[in-house]
């Protein structure tokens, strides 16, 4: 594929233009051309990233390819009177919905009930991603990609997308004037405007190490906010975070269970920014492994049991071969009932229980990831 592209604007012909052409001799400052050789019609592919510095050409490329009608916005078309999981996909389903929010990783289930609007940058990038998920075109061009956030959310939020994205098996070309996103987008093919140069030659994501330490309760202040259960502390819990080039991302309680013969981990929490790309699934499963190898409370080598009702932490639980599932309540329990067990058990009001909402348990068995 050729694409020729001319812009022209007036020749103006004021005193302070005729200047400027006659100190700096621009004397086509109302011109603009460049041709782009993109041969993206021989393979098969599934994302492209056209990059390059701003003014070099990239939303005209996108217009032109494919007819132009392809360009998505973002942050175009949201309703300011309804939450985001309202305005994704308003007549598909409920699962598909979160499953896109979380692909994208906006996994903090309370900017779900925002409005775009009230979400910060770098969470509306990843609601317009999540939209595009759930509507699934056969061929979207995403401009401006990555522009306004956050740099670490930009190469993890364009890491989670990319990921997500090539198993629709559709086609998304990526425009973006910051080079720091191509190894995380992992793209098939890749154009650069400032060199007019493609090229096919296949990115690797770098590597995420990460480091796990056990701590006291005072992290679970700074993770609190993206948590959407409002729970008393863990009787006798220890706590452990995950920490990535020195930044806490992760975090995570582990309580003793002595009597039934197992420990229970809960408040499970991944920032924002590093959603997405399996850090906090990879945290879990080594913190729970920590606990099976007998490194937990009184060195007990006891299995660790989990339960969430996050539908795409559920789906995949069930899919990995280090987990059992255990129970699976698809409906709210009874709060007056939840109270009057602790009651009975404890002699304080409150409960643990009672949440109108689909709690799924699990228990971690170790091994192999998706098995042999």
């Amino acid at each position: 594929m050729k694409i020729d592209i001319k812009h022209s604007c007036e020749d103006f012909d004021s005193y302070r233009a005729n200047r400027v052409k006659s100190l700096f001799n621009a004397t086509n400052g109302h011109t603009w051309e460049h041709t782009a050789e993109l041969p993206i019609e021989d393979f098969d592919w599934g994302v492209g990233l056209i990059i390059g510095p701003s003014g070099s050409g990239k939303t005209s490329l996108g217009k032109a390819i494919w007819g132009g009608e392809r360009l998505t916005d973002l942050s175009s078309g949201w309703d300011s009177d309804k939450p985001i999981v309202d305005c994704i996909a308003p007549e598909g389903d409920f699962n598909s919905v979160t499953a896109a929010l979380s692909a994208v990783g906006l996994g903090d289930v309370p900017a779900w009930l925002r409005p775009f609007h009230a979400l910060s940058n770098g969470e509306k990038f990843r609601a317009g991603l999540a939209r595009i998920m759930a509507e699934q075109p056969d061929r979207v061009i995403i401009d401006e990609f990555t522009s306004v956030v956050d740099r670490q959310i930009a190469k993890v939020g364009a890491a989670a997308f990319s990921k997500a994205w090539k198993r629709t098996g559709k086609q998304a070309i990526l425009l973006s004037c910051h080079y720091d996103i191509a190894e995380w987008v992992e793209p098939d093919w890749i154009y650069d405007t400032s060199t007019a140069r493609f090229t096919r030659d296949r990115l690797r994501r770098p590597p995420i190490t990460l480091e796990i330490y056990r701590t006291s309760g005072t992290h679970w202040k700074f993770f609190k906010p993206h948590y959407y259960l409002d729970l008393p502390h863990p009787v006798a819990a220890q706590y452990f975070i995950g920490v990535v080039n020195g930044e806490a991302v992760c975090h995570l309680a582990v309580a003793p269970m002595f009597q039934s013969g197992y420990y229970r981990a809960t408040r499970l929490v991944t920032l924002p920014e590093w959603q997405g790309v399996g850090v906090g699934s990879a945290f879990l499963n080594a913190v729970c492994q920590l606990h099976l190898d007998g490194y937990g409370r009184c060195e007990r080598k006891y299995p660790t049991i989990f339960h969430t009702s996050h539908p795409q932490l559920c789906g995949y639980l069930r899919r990995s071969m280090r987990w059992k599932q255990t129970s699976a309540m698809l409906y709210g329990g009874n709060k007056a009932k939840s109270r009057a067990t602790m009651l009975k058990s404890t002699g304080r009001s409150g409960g643990m229980g009672g949440h109108f909402r689909a709690v799924q348990g699990f228990k971690y068995v170790g091994g192999c990831e998706y098995g042999n």
